[in-house]
């Protein structure tokens, strides 16, 4: 959390976690989820965090029952959220929809909001006192899929902390999910858009035809030599403007590439080019960088009909970009951002059920991080947009980077600085030394100093 320091200090009470079941019946079913939810690397439960501030017209409005009335509602639509995973034929998830519902956990901090710092932005350091692991509830099989936790402020702001089960829904189902609460909570009496289950489309084709490399799954070749001691690292939040991207994309030759590679391609590929000069590692080791890409809206003839309108499972797949790394660092700036937008090019339909068919065929793999750097772009995540009555939040989105991962992803998210200044902010952690060379090569493509996400400091003595 930009601005928050270790020194400060508060006291969240806690009342006992309950369970939130659906606000009427629903059907009891086995729902199969698609080989896309079921892959190795979303078997893991994903945080999420929205920070609101008072408002004087929702005084006497209690928001821990607003959203805990909300959450039982929007239930009965989302019945299989309130179910358990189970494992079946083969290792196959499946969702037993059993209603037995969701974690909620009502708290109260003597906190301000303006004392967690400004702007606010992960990795927050709070987030074991604003989302309490429930003993036994971060278990995949056998545990609720979704656990929130309401605290009241002193301020009269309020924060909503959540983790869902990533197999259940990606990022920008999570988000759906979230509308339909939002809207529920306002007063609607069912979400505009209705959930979609459909797990069938993002299924392995009989038998698995993988179409792709999806060199994500590969082992890589010998060992990782950009890993020093992990208990050394750096981390930083950086700060892009319009300008720098325009900047960095003035280097760009040849000169259509300035026209055609989007602020992703830009920011991506320069990261990417001076992470690795700064790790250093052997010329000819092979260097992977993976884009998050959803599938969500592609239509082409490749692969067939899209992604159905309130679908909210995981439709997001990596695009993988290669290159040895002594070709990353001699080339100039348009080579990696060259190879960063291929790879997202060739992402639609066939390329997410190739995925699928290759995840199978191989018994479900991990993706190897071996000299890997994931990217994800959260600029428009609408999470920023969620109001339950009391406004837009200050901060909507993840509430970490990367998790365990954090020293090899990084996400893109807008952001506007303690000096008013809009731009992009970009979570980094590397080891220490390589932080500095890092920061020295990204200065030499920027021209200037690289810098930080600038805060407003606030005063300690209030608390």
């Amino acid at each position: 959390m930009a601005g928050l320091t270790a020194a400060l200090k508060f006291t969240v009470r806690r009342r006992p976690a309950e369970l939130v079941a659906p606000a009427a019946p629903t059907p009891r079913e086995l729902k199969l989820l698609s080989d896309i939810d079921d892959r190795a690397s979303v078997r893991l439960h994903v945080p999420a965090i929205l920070l609101y501030r008072r408002n004087e017209a929702m005084v006497g409005r209690d928001p821990v029952k607003v959203i805990r009335d909300a959450v039982a509602r929007a239930l009965v639509h989302y019945y299989p959220l309130a179910g358990r995973l189970r494992e079946v034929d083969g290792g196959k998830l499946a969702v037993d929809c059993t209603g037995e519902g969701v974690l909620f956990i009502e708290a109260d901090a003597d906190v301000r909001l303006e004392h967690l710092g400004e702007p606010l932005l992960p990795p927050f350091p709070c987030l074991q006192e604003l989302l309490f692991d429930v003993p036994g509830s971060s278990a995949i099989v056998d545990a609720p899929l979704m656990l929130f936790q309401v605290t009241r402020l002193a301020c009269g702001g309020f924060v909503l902390a959540l983790r869902v089960n990533h197999t259940m829904a990606d990022g920008l189902g999570m988000v759906q999910f979230g509308a339909a609460l939002a809207e529920l909570a306002r007063g609607a009496l069912a979400p505009t858009v209705r959930p979609v289950w459909d797990r069938e489309l993002l299924m392995a084709r009989d038998p698995p035809l993988p179409s792709f490399a999806h060199r994500e799954y590969d082992e890589a070749q010998g060992t990782d030599d950009t890993v020093t001691s992990l208990d050394d690292l750096a981390h930083r939040c950086l700060f892009f403007t319009p300008r720098d991207v325009a900047a960095l994309r003035d280097l760009l030759d040849p000169p259509q590439l300035r026209g055609s590679a989007t602020t992703f391609d830009v920011l991506a590929g320069c990261l990417w080019k001076c992470r690795t000069v700064a790790l250093a590692p052997d010329a000819n080791a092979e260097m992977r960088m993976i884009c998050v890409v959803n599938v969500r809206g592609i239509r082409t003839p490749r692969g067939g009909g899209g992604i159905p309108r309130g679908y909210y499972g995981n439709a997001a797949v990596g695009a993988v970009a290669v290159s040895t790394a002594g070709a990353l660092c001699a080339n100039p700036l348009g080579y990696a951002i060259e190879l960063v937008k291929k790879a997202k090019e060739e992402v639609d339909m066939e390329y997410i059920r190739s995925v699928a068919d290759l995840v199978v065929l191989r018994g479900r793999p991990p993706v190897s991080f071996v000299r890997t750097y994931m990217v994800s772009d959260v600029r428009k995540a609408p999470a920023a947009r969620l109001d339950f009555g009391w406004g837009r939040p200050v901060y909507g989105g993840p509430a970490e980077v990367g998790g365990d991962l954090a020293w090899v992803a990084s996400y893109f998210v807008s952001v506007t600085d303690a000096r008013g200044e809009e731009g992009i902010a970009v979570p980094v952690c590397l080891p220490r030394s390589a932080m500095e060379r890092f920061a020295e090569e990204m200065g030499k493509l920027l021209q200037r100093p690289l810098v930080d996400v600038a805060v407003r400091q606030q005063p300690r003595s209030a608390l």
